[in-house]
């Protein structure tokens, strides 16, 4: 609302191919967001676009940079998790630590405190505390039978923690119990727990597939393929 209207179409239309793009094409969504940047710098929405795009494709340093930018121009505590998962992405764990036991954390509504508490989690797990991990995670989110938005990514990251720790009957409940939560397939619950039982999923087709397709493509051509070279089908 703060741009000329054409312009702010024009940015619009950007930010709309971004949060289109960001999941199936990251470095597509991260060029339009470029483009948005380019174009209205100082809107905070732009800046948290283009940091989101530049998370997804891995491009941690430029992430925390615009984040910290719209940080600086909302005044919310809102991007405070993934900005100290940025810190991980650089390989700065005990900074994303330190992050966790910020003030900041307490103005985060549960959604984000659940998401500081999995940051926290892999960061201990980047330092190699497995064990402190598995602290972390264990609240009363966790422990709860409600299932939020949160619940499988939660139960998820305890699994994996736990199968990390070697505690694999453990991590198997709670990948059950993730796959439970999971209703639109947002991990891949379903296949650690396959691959905790032994069950090896296998190309049905596989080369015979390849085979069938090289042999369709080296027989002989169909009546209109005849017809097109002067045969005349059923006929000596």
């Amino acid at each position: 609302m703060s741009l000329p209207k054409t312009l702010a179409e024009d940015v619009a239309r950007n930010l709309v191919m971004v949060a289109r793009l960001i999941d199936e094409d990251p470095e597509e969504a991260y060029a339009y967001s470029r483009i948005a940047l380019r174009l209205a710098s100082r809107v905070a929405a732009v800046r948290e676009a283009a940091g989101f795009a530049a998370y997804a494709t891995q491009k941690y340093a430029e992430a925390l940079a615009e984040f910290r930018a719209a940080r600086r121009m909302t005044g919310s505590v809102e991007l405070w998790p993934v900005m100290a998962d940025c810190e991980r992405g650089l390989g700065r764990p005990e900074r994303a630590m330190a992050m966790a036991g910020e003030p900041e954390v307490q103005k985060l509504d549960k959604a984000g405190q659940v998401e500081m508490r999995l940051v926290a989690a892999g960061a201990r797990r980047d330092m190699g505390q497995i064990d402190a991990a598995i602290v972390t995670l264990q609240s009363p989110e966790l422990a709860s039978n409600s299932i939020q938005p949160w619940t499988p990514r939660l139960r998820y990251a305890y699994a994996d923690a736990l199968l990390e720790a070697g505690r694999e009957d453990e991590a198997r409940e709670w990948f059950g119990k993730a796959l439970e939560a999971d209703k639109d397939g947002s991990t891949d619950a379903s296949d650690r727990l396959a691959e905790l039982d032994g069950v090896e999923f296998v190309d049905a087709l596989g080369d015979d597939e390849d085979e069938t397709v090289d042999a369709l493509e080296a027989a002989p051509g169909d009546a209109a393929d005849q017809d097109e070279r002067g045969d005349e089908p059923g006929k000596d």
